[in-house]
């Protein structure tokens, strides 16, 4: 069932994404060469528990980290390990949720680790347009195929594939609620957008084909071809005429 918030549920809404925004910015000064996608994890989940919220993804359905790391070929769900090590060239995407006093939040950006290839720069770029695109879409009235389109419209004149089985999603009260976001398309068509929906939205994007594959252990997502994958996603509250990124810091990012 597709739920609208209350203004007590959509301040709540508002502090779980300032930490996982906050706690991505902490993240994010970290990575370099050298630096494990473990240590990564351990400051987020410290930073996030110094906030008085806990790490979303932490134990859901078995699953090991604070937040997902996946570098290069990985497209979504890394498992932090002491074992895997940035280098130079790389690209990694930090996704990380919190739980602020029972409500969610959901954020995640790819990065560049030292010098990376202009095939690598180019895929980010594309990438985190394409995101906001979508956002500019999110507005009451409008339908989750109009996201879709304009994600879509920005990534598919590059010859990139977007996985159609890894989508957006709506949150509340738990992670993962309707509707489906997909990042692909047709306009007026899907789900309603109504005023004080909260949605996910979060082009998953690679350079090749679109195909994944998950490996043995059961939660490392990768290209099927194994090229370069990237990954952005806010959480957005939906209002007339305008959006409000909920990911941001307390002075939230609203656009009409």
């Amino acid at each position: 069932m597709i739920t609208t918030k209350s203004e007590r549920e959509l301040d709540l809404m508002r502090e779980a994404g300032r930490i996982a925004f906050e706690a991505q910015e902490v993240v994010r000064q970290a990575i370099k060469p050298g630096v494990s996608t473990k240590h990564l994890d351990d400051l987020a989940h410290a930073y996030i528990i110094s906030q008085g919220a806990t790490p979303a993804f932490l134990g859901y359905e078995g699953f090991t980290g604070s937040i997902c790391a996946s570098v290069n070929e990985v497209l979504v769900h890394g498992i932090p390990s002491s074992d895997v090590i940035l280098k130079d060239g790389d690209i990694i995407t930090i996704d990380v949720g919190a739980v602020y006093k029972g409500y969610y939040s959901d954020h995640a950006w790819t990065y560049p680790v030292g010098q990376i290839s202009d095939e690598a720069k180019h895929l980010l770029e594309v990438s985190e347009a394409s995101l906001f695109a979508g956002i500019e879409a999110a507005i009451a009235g409008n339908r989750v195929g109009d996201i879709g389109h304009a994600v879509m419209s920005v990534v598919t004149p590059h010859g990139y594939g977007l996985p159609v089985e890894y989508s957006g999603h709506g949150l509340g009260t738990s992670m993962h609620e309707a509707p489906y976001v997909p990042n692909v398309g047709v306009p007026g068509k899907g789900a309603l957008l109504r005023k004080n929906m909260v949605i996910a939205i979060e082009p998953m994007v690679q350079v090749g084909t679109s195909k994944t594959e998950v490996l043995e252990d059961g939660w490392n997502v990768v290209s099927a071809d194994r090229s370069l994958t990237a990954h952005f996603e806010h959480t957005v509250l939906i209002l007339e005429n305008e959006f409000e990124i909920l990911t941001r810091t307390k002075e939230a990012y609203k656009h009409s």
